[in-house]
C-alpha cells in the first residue's frame, strides 16, 4: 500500500484540529458535539466554500463564455442638444432638475446612436451640472453585427463657467444582437456651430472574436 504524503496528511491534520477546537468551544455552553460530526461538517462547509469560489471566479473571468475578449475602442460623438425634447424642470434651492430625452451619434469603432433620457441636475452656486439616466445604444461595436445595449449607471460632469465636461458610460446590458459590453471614459471636446456638443470617447468593449 503506498504511504500517504505529507501533503496528503496536512489538509486532514488541519480539518482535525478544526474539529477538536468546535468541540471545545460549543462545550463551553453545555452542547456536546461528537467530534467525528464536527469533522464532517467541517468538511462540507470547506467543500461547499470551494464550490462556490470556482463557481464566482468562472463568471468574472467569462461572464459570456469562451471566445469573449476585452479590446480597445475609441472614436468621437455628437450631443444634439438642438432635438432635444424637454419633458419637464423643477426648480431647486440652487437651479433646477431637467428630465429630457436626446439623441447622441456615434462614430469610431462603435457605431450609431444613442437615445439619451438623462436626468440634469444644474447647480448654479456649484457652477455644475451633473446628467444621470437611462440610454440605450443601437449600432455596431468594432463591426460587429448591430446590437442593442442598455445602460443605467452611466455620469457627466460639467463645469457650467469652463464648459468642461467628462463622463463614464457602462453599456453593460445587452437588450437585442450580439453580446457586447462597453465601459468608456468620455470628455467633451468643443461645440458645433449649431450649438450641438462634441466629445471624444475611449474605452474597451467584450465581444467575441
Amino acid at each position: 500500500m503506498a504511504k500517504a504524503s505529507h501533503s496528503d496528511e496536512w489538509p486532514q491534520m488541519r480539518i482535525a484540529v478544526l474539529a477538536a477546537a468546535s468541540v471545545r468551544y460549543f462545550r463551553q455552553f453545555g452542547i456536546h458535539v461528537k467530534e467525528k460530526h464536527a469533522m464532517r461538517n467541517i468538511m462540507i462547509i470547506l467543500f461547499a466554500m470551494s464550490v462556490i469560489a470556482t463557481t464566482s471566479t468562472a463568471h468574472a473571468n467569462n461572464s459570456h463564455g469562451e471566445g469573449y475578449r476585452w479590446l480597445p475602442v475609441s472614436g468621437t460623438g455628437i450631443h444634439y442638444f438642438t432635438t432635444a425634447m424637454i419633458h419637464s424642470q423643477e426648480a431647486t434651492a440652487t437651479g433646477f432638475i431637467q428630465r429630457s430625452t436626446d439623441i447622441v451619434e456615434l462614430d469610431g469603432d462603435i457605431k450609431g446612436r444613442v437615445l439619451y433620457h438623462p436626468m440634469s441636475v444644474f447647480d448654479f452656486v456649484a457652477g455644475t451640472l451633473v446628467n444621470t439616466g437611462h440610454q440605450v445604444f443601437s449600432g455596431t461595436v468594432l463591426g460587429s453585427a448591430p446590437a442593442m445595449i442598455y445602460d443605467d449607471e452611466f455620469r457627466f460632469d460639467v463645469n457650467l463657467a469652463t464648459g468642461d465636461t467628462i463622463g463614464k458610460i457602462y453599456l453593460m446590458d445587452p437588450v437585442a444582437g450580439p453580446k457586447v459590453q462597453c465601459e468608456l471614459d468620455v470628455v467633451g471636446t468643443g461645440y458645433t456651430p449649431e450649438g450641438d456638443a462634441t466629445v471624444a470617447y475611449t474605452g474597451r468593449c467584450k465581444l467575441k472574436q
